[in-house]
């Protein structure tokens, strides 16, 4: 039996314990400035244990930075991530981009101090869509989930019919509310959707949130799929009726940012991807028709 805990140290991190009793993996890993903190419930999960494996879900620094300060305490656990991502974290401007960005909210968060092993961020283990993952009696299978990201990929594990999944799909809010997140393509994320959407899938593992019931993961994709498109094609009138890019964002931030939303995701970040995603909404869907 599959056990995943919630191992965050704040509400904006993304990182979950998922254990066999014979193998476990850390899918996320949450900032560097909460990394130390999440190393220690990992430490409190498993004991004398050892963490085998570490799944990213792509380079975002929410998700990918506290690897490094988990790996500070498990230094033979395994890094997988997609190969995109892979090659980004061997760029000095994307560490110093990702530092930064951590730094900023660090300081929201009341951390003015903390070790910085961000330039020893890597990969072990580099995937692609389709490659197999074997972590002890478990095999995963990588499946792209480009949209959020070129890079964003989730896990599958076929014989518990289980999906780690990709913010690409949507940000789970404990809602009929998914808050869409497709920063490098719309089409690209709505694909990405439909490959969800044709495994056999009776539990998802929502970035942000945690385990979702089989039932909750088919209403979840059924409503990924409708708050995408319909967020889509009202900023779209937005734009087409004459209104501002501040009337499509302000228009976002009125629909999904509360409660849960609001609790996961800085104001910083969200008005960043908000303003990304209207850009990308007006090229895609208005300038190339």
């Amino acid at each position: 039996m599959i056990k995943i805990t919630d191992v965050r140290a704040i509400s904006g991190d993304s990182a979950f314990l998922v254990d066999d009793g014979k193998t476990s993996i850390l899918y996320d890993s949450g900032f560097a400035f909460t990394g130390a903190k999440v190393a220690e419930n990992v430490k409190k999960e498993l004991g004398e244990r050892e963490l085998d494996y570490i799944f990213l879900t792509h380079s975002h620094y929410d998700h990918a930075l506290g690897s490094v300060y988990v790996k500070k305490l498990y230094k033979n656990a395994k890094i997988v991530a997609g190969e995109y991502a892979t090659k980004i974290f061997m760029k000095d401007s994307a560490k110093a981009l990702m530092r930064d960005l951590d730094k900023k909210f660090s300081i929201k968060c009341g951390v003015d101090s903390y070790e910085d092993l961000i330039d020893e961020l890597k990969v072990n283990i580099a995937v692609v869509d389709g490659d197999k993952i074997k972590a002890g009696d478990m095999l995963f299978t990588a499946v792209a989930l480009p949209g959020h990201t070129k890079c964003s990929i989730g896990y599958y594990l076929e014989s518990e019919k289980l999906l780690l999944g990709s913010e690409t799909l949507g940000v789970y809010t404990g809602s009929e509310l998914v808050l869409p997140s497709y920063l490098v393509g719309y089409q690209m994320a709505l694909d990405s959707i439909t490959k969800a959407e044709n495994l056999k899938i009776e539990k998802i593992l929502a970035p942000h949130y945690g385990i979702l019931t089989e039932e909750e993961s088919k209403t979840y994709l059924k409503n990924c799929r409708k708050n995408a498109v319909e967020t889509a094609n009202d900023i779209v009138k937005i734009i087409k009726d004459g209104g501002t890019d501040e009337d499509a964002i302000k228009y976002f931030m009125n629909k999904y940012y509360f409660g849960y939303a609001k609790d996961i995701y800085p104001i910083d970040a969200i008005t960043l991807n908000t303003t990304i995603m209207v850009n990308l909404l007006k090229k895609e869907l208005i300038e190339k028709g």
